[in-house]
Formats: C-alpha cells, sequence, structure tokens
C-alpha cells in the first residue's frame, strides 16, 4: 500500500465529503452553514490541491484544475461573507447565503469530478 496516495485519496475526498457537510440545508437559512465548516472545508480544499502538484499525467492536470475552480469559487464565497458581514456590518441575509451556498455548490460540483476522475484513475491502474 502506497501511503502518498492513501493521504492523497483522504484529501481529495475529505474535501468533497465537508463541502457537502457545508453545501447540505435550506439554501437561504443561515443556521444551517456554518463560517467555520466554510473555513474547514476551504482548508481542506488547499491541502488537496497542493497534493495534487506532483502529479505530472494529463489526470493529474484535470485533477489539479478541478481543484483550483473548487478553491477559487469557496475563496470566493468567503470573501462574500466577510464583505457582507465584516466589512459592511450587515446581518446575513437569505439572500447572501443563498449566493453563498451556490459558490459552494459549484465548488461541490469540482469535488464530485475529482473524486470520479480519482475513482477511474484507480480502475485503469488495475487492469
Amino acid at each position: 500500500m502506497n501511503l502518498e496516495k492513501v493521504i492523497f485519496g483522504f484529501f481529495i475526498v475529505l474535501a468533497l465529503t465537508l463541502n457537502f457537510g457545508f453545501f447540505i440545508g435550506e439554501i437561504d437559512n443561515p443556521t444551517h452553514h456554518h463560517v467555520y465548516e466554510l473555513f474547514a472545508v476551504i482548508v481542506v480544499n488547499l491541502i488537496a490541491t497542493i497534493l495534487k502538484f506532483g502529479d505530472r499525467t494529463q489526470i493529474g492536470a484535470v485533477l489539479l484544475a478541478t481543484s483550483l475552480v473548487a478553491d477559487l469559487q469557496l475563496i470566493a464565497a468567503a470573501g462574500v461573507w466577510t464583505y457582507v458581514v465584516n466589512i459592511n456590518g450587515m446581518p446575513m441575509t437569505p439572500d447572501v447565503m443563498a449566493s453563498i451556498v451556490s459558490l459552494s455548490g459549484g465548488a461541490l460540483l469540482a469535488n464530485i469530478i475529482s473524486v470520479v476522475l480519482l475513482v477511474l484513475e484507480t480502475i485503469m491502474l488495475l487492469r
């Protein structure tokens, strides 16, 4: 068993599951989406992105691209949250929360693609 591949797969799947945990719930209800969960999703996604830099294959390039997309959308979601609540000083509204959750939904889709590609690559290696 290759420990590097285990850690790589762990962070990719953890990024997906944390993102799903943040995304699930009523889209416009701020009590269903916690800021610390979004922070954890961003940190784990960034770690997964860093781990993808070492892969020099074509699938590795696509994995890196999906991870960068997820990072961009999650950082944008955190930026919206930070701007509205901390810079503008406004309370979290359902409209703003819907925008944040929508951005995390795009990141969730990118993470799903990453996990599917990881599984396909594993299946191809077994043949």
